[in-house]
């Protein structure tokens, strides 16, 4: 069963975190210094924000987290997957299929005209799945701090 996380589902939102946690086997980033509650009920409250989870028995198996993002060429949306994972014994099983599945209903119901997503090249069974459902593009990815200031004005 996939769900559509809202404000009150705090507690399925921090299982989801701890996932990613031990799917990403990053556990500080995901649970090193969690958010209060009243900020993830924030978050969850937010239109752009999405969270999708897999659930088995009542227990998150599976999720992703996605972001719309409103242009400003034209009114659509895209929607940008920032965290997908499936729990290890539940994977190759149409989970994560699943997931994107419901998160394409949701974006095209809501201005959304593509669904977009990055792996890294050390992720096979990722690209293998993305391949599967779309169209691969070869792109350059960028982390810039945001205390970066430029030292020389230029005129």
């Amino acid at each position: 069963m996939i769900e559509c996380l809202k404000t009150q589902d705090v507690s399925m939102l921090r299982e989801l975190n701890q996932l990613f946690g031990r799917a990403f086997d990053d556990a500080d980033s995901y649970g090193g210094n969690p958010p209060s509650d009243d900020y993830l009920n924030d978050f969850l409250a937010k239109e752009q924000n999405i969270v999708l989870v897999a659930l088995h028995q009542k227990t998150v198996i599976g999720g992703l987290v996605a972001y719309a993002l409103d242009k400003f060429e034209m009114a659509r949306r895209e929607y940008y997957i920032y965290d997908l994972a499936v729990g290890e014994q539940y994977r190759r099983q149409g989970v994560a299929t699943a997931l994107i599945g419901r998160l394409c209903e949701l974006a095209g119901s809501n201005g959304g005209w593509v669904v977009y997503v990055q792996a890294d090249e050390s992720d096979p069974p990722a690209i293998a799945l993305y391949r599967k459902l779309g169209k691969g593009e070869k792109v350059l990815h960028f982390d810039i701090p945001v205390s970066f200031r430029h030292l020389h004005n230029r005129q």
